[in-house]
Order: structure tokens, then C-alpha cells, then sequence
């Protein structure tokens, strides 16, 4: 008879499988998983290139990885003409015009990529004799081509006039550069002067020089048969011309010989960009090294590492404090401790950095701490057996590393066996803060005074002064005189006139102003209401569903986020009120406010106008506009840049706001802007 059970029944059944479970005890970690990695099948063209085969029938894929093991190199005045054989190899060849090239492969699913040095394809493996073929024409015969040239010339131009402003960017090139030196690969900066030194002939020299055979190797991993591949890249590769890449030697690059701050000023910034860092001595191949990358993992290696929880989640500086440590087998590498944090707590968070790198290489870390690191890489690890880039990684590192032939296959047994005392070793080789290197770049008015007592272990830690190329440059000079009879009062009857006049701002009762900006491929519509009766609407959204969206009534409003409606605080109502005002200079003329000086935002030379404890704005000293909103909350300075002004109704709107918060970064574009209608009482219920 078939049994039939009731709910009732089964839920007992299942309460008292769990009350056999003795739940006062940790269960006990399982064995090991077995790592089965298949060993490589290898050859060799005469011409130097080294090819891995290894078969995988799982699924019909195929993928093909390129790599030319050549030593860094030193571009000097020419910085940057690899990037221009990244972007130029692989617009097709001298037999099939780019265009052509990227059909067929959009036809077949498939991809292919290329590096100065590196290339890569993936396909189903039906199409894999076609992949060989296109790569390799697309590598060997490069179709190099002036117009292309002069397209990406523009393109990297366009990139770094966008950078000269983007405080992230120029803080890594001026770290890279201070770590190692100008004259090092790793240390030289892309420049507008560089750019504008390389020709269509030096990228050609260049490929010719360094995309050559004999350093190089091929993976192939996945549905494929072994003699058949070695029959395809005989036919596809033979014609690769065979050549040793140039030799030099590299400079050594040293620490420096006590820790120091060096300071980069960037006016613009709205939080400050700290590094901690030194040069290293590692390589995969050193029996110290999974010891250091587990000694990072635990200092800043994610959200629970030590970092991480000390700058964020107990002081609230910052949106995430991490570390790396670099290995290298040709050149020194670096460790570094970084985050970005408030402009306000700068010099607090160079003093924890410090003691947590100090703490990490002097203590003992926890035995809990030790087994989630192994836990979090053991995870990783097993995770990312699934993914050919892996695998072919772990070949080539076999065989460019000097690493032994079971190095994978015996990798979890070496992560388990890293002890307390492992770690603290790895640290206390690697992990310096007798000798670091602190680049801070930021904005010198609001940190510099605080930077310059920084104190650490009882020793007050000297700042010295850089550029945003890394030259040695003089303290900034941020006391700008007021002209003799200017006050807050003043400049804000000078914005008022600028943009229309008392008069005709006073006949504006209500506007709508309706904005887009463009995030990551999605468009972001941005809707703000105003009106002269303390009513506010504020809406973000995007695919037509409202992200954020902020109303006040008078006396009373609310918030909604994501869908969930929240009432306004008595403090939030007050904040909201004072910017509802289509024109809130109106009132704050009237008001308490204080004019701290002259500031510089994007070389532009600036009022600066405290209105309270959160809120400032910046007045373009010779125009008069406003040129920048700055709110101060908890996790740092929010803004938003005004320009490019445009008449309506008689009064000059900003058309262009960027708006910046923490790491988030929206360029809206005003698209529509009406004064007195567009607006009812009904947009603020």
C-alpha cells in the first residue's frame, strides 16, 4: 500500500531529525576536496612559441589564451604606445578589414581580445578552426593603419583631460610613480606631452620589438583533440616570425628611509585618497608567499578584514579601507593599505592605517581570523576551478613562475598548513610602517593643518609636497586675500544680480527642472518641484521607477527608497525647508552666514559662504555664479558643481550639475526647465 503521510507527520519527522543534531557543538569541517587538475600536453614551434593543450569535453567550448612573458618595459618619452597596440591589434589584418573581422565573429558567439602583448578567444568549439585562423592573422598581420591611429590618439587624449580632475586617477599614477620612480615601467606616467611624441611608426616598432615568439605562450582549454590543435597552430603559427625581444636593465627602485606623508593638492577633491605603502620582494615561487597573501586577507582582504572593520564599520571614515600585496619575478612590487575617506578625518585615518599595518606584524593574529582567511581562500579557489581563465592562469603560471608541476594540486594542503606564527613572519617582512610611504591627495585647505601634526608611535611624521606628476612641488598657499569690503552678504547680492536680479527672482513663486545623467548604460531621470510656500519634490529614477524621491509640505513630508515610505524627522524637515525655496539665497541674505575665504574649484577662484553645520556653497569671484553646492554629512562632503548658465524667463540656470557623493558620480544634464507652472499642490501630497 502506498504510504501517505500528513503535514503534521512529516513535520515531527523533520523535528526530530534536527533534535538529534547537538547543536552546542561546531560541526566538524569535512576532508578536502580533491583537486583534479589535468596536466597540460605540451609543444613547441620552432620559432619559440610554447603551446599547453588541455582537453575538456564537459561542454563543446574552447578557450585560447596568448601571452608574450616578456620582462616590463620603460616607454620613456613615448609612454603610452602600448596602449595603441592594445587598441590597434585586432581591427581586423592586412587580409580582412576590421569591420569584416568583427562580423564574423559576432556571427560565431564568439570573442577575441588583444594586449600589447596577449591575446584571447573563446567559441564553441565548432568554430574554434576559424578562431586559430582569425587570431592568428590578427596577430602576425597586424592592420595598423593611420585613421585608427588618429582615432585612438583622440580617444586617450580625451581620457586624460578627463583625468586631470579625477582625484582617484591622479592619486594611483602619482603612488605608482613616488614607489618607483619615473624612469621604472611601472613608475612612468601617460601624459598629453608623451601622447603627442608617438607616431603610427613607433607602434608599429613597438609591436615589431615586443610581439614576438619568443617568450610566448599558448593555453588551449576545452573541447578539443590534441593532435588536431597541434595541427591547426603548426598552420597558423609557423609564419610568426621568430625574434628575442630588446634587453635592459631596469632601475631599483627604493623605499624611503622614514615615514613620511607626501601630499598631492587637488582643490577639487571632496574626500581625500590615502595610501600606506612600500616595495616588496615576492614571488610565487618564495615559500612566504601564500603565508603574505594570507596575512593580507586578514588586514584588509574585504569587508572582514581588519581594515575594513576598524575604518568603516567602527569610525565611519570611510566606504571601505582595503590592502594588496603585489608579487612580481622581474621587478620589485608593492604593498599597500588605501582607502577614501573624509576630508575631516584625513590625518585620523593615516594614524589607523599605520597602527593596523603596525599591529598586524607585531601580534599575533587570532586563530578565528587565520581560519576564515583560509576558509574565504579555499572558497575562492575551488570556485574558480570552473572558469577556463583560471585554469589556463594556473598553466602558465607553472611555466613562467618556476613553480612545481603539483603546485595546484596541492594548494589547499598548503593553505591549511599556514600557521599564527606564518603570517606574523610574512607580515613583518612585507608589511612596513617604520619606513612607509603615506600619499595623501586631497584638498590641502581643509586637511593640511591637521596633516602636518600627525604623530605616530610618538614621532611626528613629516609631509612633503608633490604635484600631480609626482614632482617635488612647494606647500600650497591657501590665504587668499578678500578684496576690502566683500562679506558673505555681499556675494550673495552679487549672485542674486548675476543670475537676473532681486526683482525677477522675487516674481518666480514655483519651477520644475527636469534633468538626465547616464549610469553604467542606464539613463537616470532626475525631477525637482519647488515653490515660495516651503514645498519640495525631489525624484531620481530610472526605467520610469523611482529610486529616491523626497516631499515636503509645509510642516511635514516624507521619503521613499526603493518603495518603502518613511515619514521626515523634525531635523530633516528643517534641512529641507531651508533648500526648498526656489532661490534660497533670497533668504539667506537675510540670514546668520559667514564667508571663509577663497577656495579654488576646478581652477576657478571662488567665494566660499558657510549657511550652517551642513551646509556651503562657492560664488565665482569674477562672475558672481554659484559654481558648487557642498553638503557635509557623516560619511563625507557631497557636491554639486554648477556650469554651463543659459537664460530662461529672464534668470540664468546652471544646465550642468555634477554631482558627486562618496564614490558615486552623476553628470545630469538639465533637459527641461519651467517657472511658475508645471507645478501644483497636488506634486507635493
Amino acid at each position: 500500500m502506498k504510504k501517505i503521510y500528513s503535514l503534521l507527520v512529516i513535520a515531527l519527522l523533520a523535528f526530530n531529525l534536527q533534535a538529534q543534531v547537538d547543536r552546542s557543538k561546531m560541526p566538524e569541517a569535512g576532508p578536502l576536496p580533491q583537486i583534479n587538475l589535468s596536466e597540460p600536453q605540451r609543444f613547441e614551434l620552432k620559432n619559440g612559441l610554447k603551446v599547453l593543450v588541455v582537453e575538456n569535453h564537459k561542454l563543446p567550448r574552447v578557450s585560447v589564451q596568448l601571452i608574450i612573458d616578456n620582462p616590463p618595459v620603460a616607454e620613456g618619452n613615448k609612454a603610452g604606445v602600448s596602449s595603441f597596440v592594445s587598441s590597434l591589434l585586432g581591427n581586423g589584418s592586412k587580409t580582412i578589414s576590421k569591420d569584416d573581422f568583427n562580423e564574423e565573429l559576432d556571427f560565431m558567439g564568439a570573442r577575441m581580445s588583444f594586449g600589447s602583448e596577449s591575446a584571447s578567444a573563446s567559441s564553441l568549439s565548432k568554430y574554434f578552426p576559424r578562431i586559430m585562423e582569425l587570431m592568428a592573422d590578427a596577430a602576425i598581420n597586424p592592420n595598423f593603419t593611420q585613421e585608427e591611429f588618429d582615432k585612438e590618439k583622440e580617444k586617450i587624449l580625451t581620457s586624460l583631460k578627463a583625468d586631470e580632475k579625477n582625484v582617484a586617477s591622479i592619486a594611483r599614477d602619482v603612488q605608482s610613480a613616488l614607489a618607483y620612480g619615473k624612469n621604472h615601467p611601472y613608475g612612468e606616467l601617460v601624459t598629453k606631452e608623451t601622447i603627442n611624441n608617438i607616431t603610427l611608426k613607433d607602434v608599429q616598432q613597438f609591436y615589431s620589438d615586443y610581439f614576438v615568439p619568443a617568450n610566448s605562450y599558448m593555453v588551449i582549454i576545452g573541447d578539443v583533440d590534441f593532435k588536431e590543435v597541434k595541427k591547426l597552430v603548426k598552420n597558423n603559427f609557423v609564419s610568426w616570425t621568430k625574434a628575442t625581444p630588446p634587453s635592459f636593465s631596469l632601475p631599483t627602485p627604493k623605499d624611503v628611509q622614514y615615514t613620511q606623508i607626501n601630499f598631492v593638492d587637488m582643490p577639487n577633491a571632496v574626500q581625500s585618497e590615502v595610501a600606506v605603502e612600500n616595495l616588496v620582494s615576492l614571488k610565487k615561487s618564495d615559500p612566504d608567499y601564500l603565508p603574505a597573501l594570507m596575512a593580507n586577507r586578514i588586514l584588509g582582504g574585504g569587508g572582514s578584514a581588519r581594515l575594513f572593520l576598524n575604518l568603516r564599520e567602527d569610525k565611519a571614515y570611510t566606504y571601505g579601507a582595503y590592502s594588496s600585496i603585489g608579487n612580481d619575478k622581474n621587478s620589485l612590487s608593492r604593498f599597500r593599505a588605501y582607502a577614501s575617506v573624509r576630508n575631516a578625518v584625513t590625518d585620523s585615518a593615516v594614524v589607523e592605517l599605520l597602527s593596523e599595518i603596525d599591529k598586524i606584524a607585531t601580534t599575533p593574529v587570532s586563530e578565528k581570523e587565520l581560519s576564515d582567511a583560509k576558509a574565504a581562500y579555499i572558497g575562492n579557489f575551488i570556485m574558480a576551478l570552473e572558469k577556463p581563465s583560471t585554469m589556463a592562469g594556473y598553466a602558465l603560471n607553472i611555466e613562467t613562475e618556476g613553480l612545481p608541476k603539483d603546485y595546484y594540486k596541492t594548494y589547499l594542503e598548503k593553505i591549511n598548513a599556514i600557521t599564527v606564527a606564518d603570517v606574523e613572519n610574512a607580515a613583518k617582512k612585507y608589511f612596513k610602517s617604520s619606513n612607509a610611504r603615506i600619499v595623501v591627495t586631497g584638498k590641502g585647505s581643509d586637511v593640511l593643518d591637521n596633516l602636518e601634526k600627525v604623530t605616530f608611535k610618538g614621532q611626528s611624521v613629516p609631509v612633503k609636497y608633490f604635484d600631480k606628476q609626482g614632482n617635488p612641488a612647494e606647500k600650497p598657499k591657501y590665504d587668499v586675500a578678500i578684496p576690502e569690503g566683500v562679506d558673505a552678504k555681499k556675494v550673495l547680492a552679487n549672485y542674486i544680480e548675476a543670475i537676473g536680479g532681486k526683482d525677477k527672482l522675487e516674481s518666480i513663486t514655483s519651477y520644475y527642472i527636469k534633468a538626465k545623467a547616464e549610469i553604467q548604460g542606464q539613463e537616470l531621470l532626475l525631477e525637482i518641484k519647488k515653490t515660495t510656500k516651503d514645498q519640495f519634490m525631489q525624484d531620481v529614477s530610472m526605467m520610469g521607477n523611482s529610486m529616491s524621491k523626497q516631499v515636503l509640505d509645509g510642516d511635514a513630508g516624507f521619503m521613499v527608497i526603493q518603495g518603502r515610505k518613511m515619514d521626515l524627522q523634525e531635523a530633516q524637515i528643517t534641512a529641507i525647508k531651508a533648500e526648498s525655496a526656489p532661490f534660497p539665497e533670497l533668504n539667506y541674505i537675510n540670514s546668520e552666514v559667514t564667508l571663509k575665504g577663497i577656495e579654488d574649484f576646478d581652477g576657478t577662484k571662488a567665494y566660499v559662504i558657510k549657511f550652517n553645520d551642513t551646509k556651503s556653497a562657492a560664488y565665482d569671484v569674477k562672475t558672481g555664479l554659484k559654481v558648487v553646492d557642498i553638503t557635509t554629512t557623516p560619511q563625507g562632503n557631497a557636491t554639486i558643481n554648477y556650469s554651463d548658465y543659459k537664460e530662461v524667463s529672464g534668470i540664468q540656470f546652471p544646465f550642468l550639475w555634477k554631482q558627486t557623493m562618496g564614490p558615486q558620480k552623476f553628470d545630469f544634464n538639465v533637459t527641461e526647465i519651467k517657472t511658475n507652472e508645471g507645478v501644483s499642490d497636488a506634486d507635493f501630497k
